[in-house]
């Protein structure tokens, strides 16, 4: 044998397994890879029609066959949107209707059957911006780690959540972008195997909409049996967190957008009029809905479900960032105004002295009413059914002190471990490169997950910091920071009891 040949064949005695497994069969044909090093990726497959034309507000519709393999190197389109720039993971497609698309990582050497845990992420946005495609959110590392990752696009503001009486043979439209998210898990339940991934051990997680989005799946009964595992990242749970019309309220507001029009004639409108401006900077407008009270997806707040045994009985992780809010105002008297009566128990609690920053002051109160009281009420609710892990992501980067701790959607490249692929968070971040102790919370904080995925418990591997279950009264949780984690006394309790009373006294 020649040098030549004897290369050649080391060459290919070398070549891994998984490059020749690259061709996976799948709802509808077959999908053509890629694979870097120990991971393949397979991007942008469909999991439902495209919902244009006559799919346009209606459930989606099965996938049609296509002939041949279907390159699945690149992302496809997320869906409809309008721009925000101010985004911290930043979409790295060009939007479009024709969105209902997924993407799956796994270890190159995973076969079909191999029966790995699959991990399901639902992103965020405010159910109007986001997609699957920012780089934070790839998958990369969780397949490195044993896991099977699918992301999913799912119609966003009208074109997801829209109700009008021209849609009567629609039920008046409804929660279209929830039942993207129930049809893509139908997708893995019947197509993951394929991947090496466990049908029969499927986690679900999602920040911000997507963990509203958790609520959903785990109230409604469209969704039974089609995950066994939910990680909720900032999913609030109150009604005040995000409207939640009924079905007439949603409709009155379609007509508000378009009155007099049939069937037809909305099917017709062009996808521009129906994005128009609509994005987290401009979603209170009378023309826009949001997710409604439908009966069928959602059935009530987070909060109204939980504590009435709707849930799903599966192991759950629940949490909120330590600096989760969005001030509407910095002016401190404009913060504090809307207490009322309790006005001056708020100024205690949360400006004690008076000389505390507005700005800090305004996410502290907003992040524990929107995010951090609901999760703790939430954990404590299904605490007695079912397991239950609660959570404070607290680490924050030098350029976040004004806030006071981790902003909304900071604990995701963590989660992901994808640090060094995060921007510049809306401009607050000079240089994003990451620190030196960044790589310590991400390795933990997505170790977290990984074990969770795996055995439904975050702990319980040698290195990793034991965490406690959550109980019915529970005032302790599981923060996340610099040092490590550690499941201790809630440190700011006297906050989230007095944003307690402040919810019960509201409804």
């Amino acid at each position: 044998m020649s040098k030549l040949s004897l290369l050649v064949a080391v060459a290919a005695s070398l070549t891994p397994p998984a490059a020749q497994a690259q061709v996976v069969q799948v709802s509808g044909g077959t999908v053509r890879g890629a694979t870097s090093g120990a991971v393949s990726s397979f991007l942008g497959i469909p999991y439902a029609a495209p919902p244009v034309g006559e799919n346009r507000w209606r459930a989606p519709q099965p996938v049609s066959n296509w002939a041949g393999e279907r390159d699945a190197t690149n992302y496809a389109s997320d869906c409809a949107q309008a721009p925000f720039p101010p985004d911290a993971a930043p979409i790295r497609t060009t939007p479009a209707e024709d969105c209902l698309y997924l993407n799956v990582w796994k270890p190159a050497s995973a076969e079909a059957g191999a029966r790995l845990p699959v991990m399901v992420w639902v992103h965020g946005g405010g159910f109007v911006n986001g997609g699957s495609s920012p780089a934070t959110y790839s998958g990369v590392n969780f397949a490195r780690d044993g896991v099977v990752l699918v992301s999913l696009n799912y119609r966003l503001g009208r074109f997801g959540f829209f109700a009008h009486p021209a849609l009567a043979t629609e039920g008046f439209g409804g929660n279209f972008g929830f039942l993207d998210q129930i049809a893509a898990l139908k997708w893995v339940q019947a197509n993951v195997a394929a991947f090496g991934g466990d049908p029969g051990n499927v986690t679900v997680f999602g920040e911000s909409a997507g963990g509203m989005s958790m609520h959903m799946l785990l109230q409604s009964p469209l969704a039974r049996g089609l995950f066994h595992k939910v990680i909720i990242e900032s999913g609030a749970g109150r009604d005040r967190s995000l409207p939640t019309p009924t079905m007439a309220q949603a409709a009155a507001a379609g007509v508000a957008f378009a009155p007099g029009l049939d069937a037809a004639a909305l099917r017709a409108l062009p996808a521009e009029r129906v994005t128009g401006d609509l994005s987290m900077m401009t979603m209170e407008q009378p023309g826009y809905a949001g997710p409604m009270l439908d009966g069928r997806t959602l059935v009530g707040s987070g909060v109204d479900g939980a504590s009435a045994g709707l849930y799903a009985n599966v192991p759950v992780i629940v949490g909120a960032n330590s600096a989760d809010g969005f001030p509407r105002t910095i002016d401190k008297d404009a913060v504090f105004a809307p207490y009322g009566t309790l006005e001056a128990e708020a100024r205690k609690v949360y400006d004690p002295d008076g000389k505390g920053q507005g700005l800090a002051v305004a996410v502290a109160t907003s992040a524990d009413m929107t995010f951090i009281e609901p999760a703790r009420v939430i954990a404590r609710a299904l605490a007695p059914r079912q397991a239950t892990f609660l959570y404070r992501f607290a680490y924050a980067r030098p350029e976040f002190a004004a806030m006071g701790g981790a902003p909304h959607a900071s604990e995701i490249p963590y989660v992901f471990d994808t640090v060094e692929t995060r921007g510049t968070v809306g401009g607050m971040i000079k240089d994003p490169r990451p620190l030196a102790k960044e790589a310590a919370v991400a390795k933990l904080t997505h170790r977290y997950w990984v074990n969770f995925a795996r055995t439904g418990r975050p702990d319980g591997e040698a290195g990793v910091p034991a965490w406690a279950q959550a109980t019915a009264d529970d005032t302790t949780v599981q923060v996340i920071d610099a040092k490590g984690a550690a499941h201790v006394e809630d440190p700011i309790r006297i906050r989230v009891d007095f944003a307690e009373r402040v919810a019960k006294a509201k409804r």
